[in-house]
């Protein structure tokens, strides 16, 4: 019972299903009626419009045999060119009628079986075409210069030739009345006869030409009046497709900034300091897709707008820039190479620039270059490394011979703290306040002594011959000592790093004795108290301990600057 109900139920819908079918194939009465009266209407506009071509091409035949008649009957040569020309006229609009009449006729577009081999292709013809246009409203907006300046050639033309004529007529006039011939009078009156059409024409011509003239200099306004005039009748009628192409800027550069930061957002990539060549290359793609579309979509919105005029102007700049940057394409094809970081710079490599070696930090359309060391940071245009090479660094490699709050000894013995250091100049602050300034390049050349890190102070003292048994091992023992003790009294220890005295040379007045001594660069400021405290620690150990210092009394190997 339940497959039998089953089966019932299954039949009826089957049944449903081929009857919407056949609803829906079978052709509603009104539809078609509908269909059948649109049809005759468009066969009775067809044959309406065959019957017109027909009776157009009639009249244009008949229009040819009379034009040929008169092109036969014609006596001048002026009179049968103007009726030719009227002829081939004809002749073109019957072969437009013909054509228009068998293809409608056809019900198709029978333009593929009449053409003939394409003509070869010509860029200055094609490129010539795509221009005319803003060359045509260049000279409708130079024509009243134009004109103006034709009409004053054409006044001093026949201006020139009148003041001829003149001259000739009136030498005939002379020859006529003092000729006593019959025949030579006759020939003079058929010359002047001549001459005479040949100065009205002139004459005519002249006056018309200064009327014209008269005209366009009555209704001339001044050169700002008339770009003024034309710029806003020019804004009046393309502003709104400007203001269109404007907006489609906006747009392409909306979007590109948002797709640019949905990319940094979602790809891991563009986030890190050293990105890779797969995430430099889709940023490189990206920008160049947005910098084409900024150029093609003005085109398009001229395009579609049907202003010529505009979109010749736009081929005219784009071709400019195109010409302009011809010669620079090597050159991009560099900064492309250098922006995917396969180029003659990469980043972190050492870079020499401006008298100073710098990190590549970054590559971008703006490069980021760093001295870690002078703490300096530069930001360069791509284009300006095209020419540069960068190179590894080695960990021990000096990138600065100092860093800002060291203490530095130049060679010419000026000694200061490094408060400032930039690219161009570097400031030095001497003991006392007194503030010098040099030239970074100036500044590197004076070889810099950093005393930040550490620092020597090597001294000299002499003693006399009488002590020379004492003077190798006992005199320096105890000067040693002295010094020592010395220092620990003021609080140097802590930052002495070595103390040594040792005989240095038998000198031709004395025999000299060196004082060695290393201390940690926190002292760098005191380095000149520091020599003057061990000369004076010398000369009281030999005060002391009686030991003669003869003359010159003392030789200080170890000076460099003024005292300080």
């Amino acid at each position: 019972m339940i497959m039998a109900m089953s089966i019932y139920l299954f039949c009826r819908r089957l049944i449903g299903i081929n009857i919407v079918a056949l609803l829906l194939i079978m052709p509603c009465p009104a539809l078609a009626e509908e269909d059948a009266g649109r049809s005759a209407d468009k066969e009775r506009n067809t044959l309406s419009t065959l019957l017109n071509l027909v009776t157009i091409r009639e009249n244009i035949e008949g229009d040819i045999a009379s034009l040929s008649r008169s092109v036969a009957a014609a006596e001048s040569e002026t009179q049968k060119a103007s009726l030719k020309q009227q002829l081939l006229k004809l002749d073109a609009e019957l072969s437009r009628t013909v054509e228009n009449f068998e293809n409608i006729s056809a019900g198709i577009d029978l333009t593929s079986l009449r053409s003939e081999e394409e003509t070869q292709f010509d860029l200055k013809r094609e490129l010539f075409s795509l221009l005319k246009p803003a060359i045509d409203e260049m000279k409708d907006m130079t024509s009243k210069v134009r004109q103006k300046s034709e009409l004053k050639e054409k006044i001093a033309y026949y201006g020139e030739r009148l003041k001829i004529l003149d001259d000739a007529l009136k030498n005939i006039e002379a020859l006529r009345m003092e000729s006593d011939s019959d025949k030579l009078k006759e020939s003079l009156d058929t010359l002047a006869e001549k001459w005479l059409k040949s100065h009205a024409f002139m004459s005519s011509e002249y006056q018309a030409a200064e009327l014209q003239l008269d005209e366009i200099l009555a209704s001339e306004v001044s050169i700002t009046d008339a770009s003024q005039d034309y710029l806003k009748q020019f804004f009046q009628r393309r502003g709104l497709y400007l203001i269109e192409a404007i907006l489609v800027i906006v747009i392409v550069i909306f979007l590109s900034r948002m797709s640019d930061k949905a990319m940094r957002r979602l790809m891991p990539g563009f986030k890190k300091r050293h990105r890779s060549f797969r995430v430099r290359l889709l940023e490189l793609v990206h920008r160049i897709v947005t910098t084409l579309l900024i150029i093609i979509g003005p085109m398009v919105v001229f395009y579609v707008v049907e202003d010529w005029v505009l979109f010749s102007l736009g081929i005219l700049l784009l071709l400019g820039m195109a010409w302009g940057l011809r010669q620079a394409l090597p050159r991009y094809w560099h900064q492309i190479q250098l922006f995917l970081n396969i180029g003659s710079v990469r980043e972190g490599e050492r870079i020499f620039l401006d008298g100073l070696p710098w990190r590549v930090e970054q590559i971008n359309v703006f490069t980021i270059l760093e001295n870690p060391d002078a703490e300096l940071g530069l930001r360069v245009p791509i284009d300006e490394l095209v020419d540069h090479k960068s190179r590894p660094s080695h960990p021990d490699e000096p990138w600065f011979p100092c860093q800002k709050g060291d203490w530095v000894i130049l060679s010419d013995g000026v000694r200061g703290r490094v408060t400032g250091i930039s690219p161009e100049l570097v400031r030095l602050v001497e003991r006392g306040g007194a503030q010098l300034t040099y030239q970074t390049s100036d500044f590197l050349a004076a070889s810099p002594r950093n005393l930040a890190t550490n620092f020597r102070i090597k001294e000299v003292i002499g003693v006399s011959y009488a002590l020379q048994e004492k003077s190798t091992e006992t005199i320096p023992e105890i000067l040693r000592n002295t010094i020592q003790l010395r220092l620990e009294q003021e609080g140097y220890t802590e930052h002495l790093l070595n103390l040594s005295v040792e005989f240095s040379q038998a000198n031709s007045s004395s025999l000299d004795i060196t004082v060695i001594a290393d201390f940690s660069g926190e002292l760098g400021d005191l380095y000149n108290r520091l020599r003057r405290a061990i000369q004076r620690w010398c000369v009281d150990a030999c005060t002391e301990n009686g030991w003669e210092i003869p003359f010159p009394q003392m030789t200080l190997s170890g000076s460099l600057g003024p005292t300080g």
